[in-house]
């Protein structure tokens, strides 16, 4: 069996899609979900979905607790589904290409410490482009800078405001994330 955590520091629609995608899946998978933040409503999704959750903060990331935890369950990768801090390096060193993120445009533009939620659909429509999307990438020790897996993108119309363009990223990221996540961890359970 394949195990997954999940880290979150928000509402978690992203992480609860991946987990109900995956339970109705031939793929053999479970999860945890890890919040940075003790009053996230995905802790709540959690507990309905029946999968076991931990809070820890900022510095439990950096000083290694978070790490033997992950060590503890026996956890082989990590997905970011809206997880606003770095992820620290005791991480990034125990878990090489196998720490995947999903960010609000397509990448590099957009991205960078602090471009996350609105902020990046404020910045796309202030820039006048054209067209957003989804970036799913690996984790690497700079911000929205590691490798990219997959990007889908949708249209900015004129009369787009950060919440319009929003709900259109939200609808890729509900549709292609668990399925990119499906052919990287089918690939690894062979």
């Amino acid at each position: 069996m394949l195990k997954i955590a999940l880290f979150a520091s928000g509402n978690g629609s992203n992480a609860e899609r991946i987990v109900r995608y995956f339970s109705d899946n031939k793929l053999d998978i479970s999860f945890i979900i890890v919040s940075n933040r003790s009053n996230a409503f995905v802790l709540e999704r959690a507990k309905s979905l029946g999968v076991p959750s931990y809070f820890f903060g900022k510095e439990s990331f950096e000083n290694g607790e978070v790490l033997k935890m992950l060590k503890e369950n026996g956890i082989d990768g990590i997905v970011l589904a809206g997880f606003l801090l770095k992820v620290p390096d005791n991480i990034l060193k125990a878990y090489p290409w196998r720490i995947v993120n999903i960010h609000p445009a397509l990448l590099p533009k957009f991205g960078g410490k602090g471009m996350y939620g609105s902020r990046v659909h404020e910045a796309v429509i202030a820039a006048g482009e054209k067209k957003s999307g989804i970036t799913i990438h690996y984790v690497n020790e700079n911000y929205d800078e590691g490798q990219i897996i997959f990007q889908a993108d949708c249209p900015v119309s004129p009369d787009d405001t950060a919440d319009t363009l929003a709900a259109k990223v939200h609808e890729l990221e509900y549709l292609h994330y668990p399925s990119v996540l499906e052919s990287l961890f089918g690939g690894a359970t062979n």
